[in-house]
């Protein structure tokens, strides 16, 4: 679909690069030759994904430890990349989000996803920008988001509601920044089958139901979001900003939220998913402390 090289001479940090979507992004920007970066809290994960990228692009990746829900970590993590070569480009994808019924939402849970989704995405849309702006350089920034923005989402009310402020963040700044050449555009993937969001989003959905319910009788590929993240990125369309695409066969406008057949459930089934949940976060924990 993209001519070989097309990404010759970017480079793009994929934050939340070591797995799921993020990984896949990294994937894909590498074959077209790009420079890599990819962050995340998870060490381990990191290294073998940086492993696993090298051995099937044969590219420039390189994995950085950092929690972008610190601000001061982020700017670390930036004055890490730039002492190597500046970057030219950002996907904002690293997130955290989980179903549950919001009255039963503690703060804490709230701030687990707000922390990572609203605050880490600006931190690390703020550090790379004002680099480009102080160096006079032009640049691209695309972030990961949800079609629940547009009508609703219930069950991940954290979630959406960050997931809009991005939407308000990448409409803003395309405004603002505009002036220095930088970009912000944005997609909202539909269901695209990955293992953290089956486990934390989709527990016990039948796959069948989730295709037969789309309009076009099938859940998205990763190859197409890839594609659809590469266009947005690349030079070529650069008078393209502000531009928030919702990649979901039409499911959001045809029923709304993938979520809205939650509310069936009775207070019994989800005090079963909150424990599948919490099994999944402990799952999480001990592979980050094993790596």
């Amino acid at each position: 679909m993209f001519q070989d090289g097309l990404l010759d001479g970017e480079t793009i940090l994929v934050t939340g690069g070591g797995t799921g979507l993020g990984y896949a992004l990294a994937e894909k920007l590498l074959t077209l030759g790009a420079t890599v970066h990819i962050c995340g809290r998870r060490p381990g994960v990191l290294d073998e994904a940086v492993g696993k990228l090298r051995g099937v692009t044969g590219g420039e990746v390189f994995a950085h430890t950092a929690d972008i829900r610190d601000a001061a970590a982020v700017n670390a993590l930036c004055d890490a990349i730039w002492a190597t070569g500046p970057l030219t480009g950002l996907v904002n994808n690293a997130a955290a989000n989980f179903i549950s019924p919001t009255e039963r939402l503690s703060s804490r849970g709230f701030d687990a996803i707000a922390n990572t989704v609203f605050h880490g995405t600006f931190y690390v849309t703020h550090a790379v920008g004002s680099r480009w702006i102080a160096d006079g350089a032009p640049g691209s920034v695309l972030s990961i988001v949800s079609t629940g923005t547009v009508n609703g989402a219930p069950f991940v009310v954290p979630s959406v509601m960050s997931k809009a402020a991005i939407e308000a963040m990448t409409r803003s700044l395309a405004i603002e920044w505009g002036r220095h050449g930088i970009r912000l555009n944005a997609i909202g993937p539909g269901l695209i089958p990955t293992e953290g969001a089956s486990a934390r989003l989709m527990p016990g959905a039948s796959i069948e139901n989730l295709r037969d319910a789309n309009p076009m009788k099938r859940l998205g590929t990763m190859s197409e979001l890839q594609n659809l993240a590469v266009f947005m990125l690349a030079r070529g369309c650069d008078w393209l900003t502000g531009q928030v695409v919702m990649l979901d066969g039409a499911h959001h406008l045809a029923h709304g939220s993938v979520y809205t057949p939650l509310l069936e459930l009775d207070g019994e089934a989800w005090t079963q998913i909150s424990a599948r949940v919490r099994a999944q976060d402990a799952v999480d924990k001990a592979k980050r402390a094993d790596g």
